[in-house]
């Protein structure tokens, strides 16, 4: 099998850079509480995820096809149809 290069990782994009290029003022509003909020119950500090998602944390996940990657724990993403939030299951090999 061809190995996968996930398309969704960490950069060095500035999460507050992104979130105030939001052009929606109730969606960027939104999104700077929610950049507060996950950072405080996650205990980690933002980071982007490819060049829409503000992630907290990460983990590693395997299927049982044996694809394999890393993703943020939690984050969310101001798109233009919707502020869509994403949660993930961390496995036992967390970073």
């Amino acid at each position: 099998m061809a190995k996968y290069e996930a398309k969704t990782k960490t950069t060095k994009i500035d999460p507050l850079k992104f979130i105030d290029k939001v052009e929606n003022d109730v969606k960027r509003k939104d999104s700077h509480e929610l950049l507060a909020m996950m950072g405080e119950i996650t205990g980690e500090p933002p980071k982007m995820w490819g060049p829409s998602i503000v992630g907290f944390g990460s983990y590693h996940y395997r299927y049982a096809s044996g694809h394999e990657g890393d993703t943020c724990l939690a984050g969310f993403s101001p798109r233009s149809s919707a502020l869509v939030v994403y949660l993930g299951r961390p496995s036992r090999t967390r970073h």
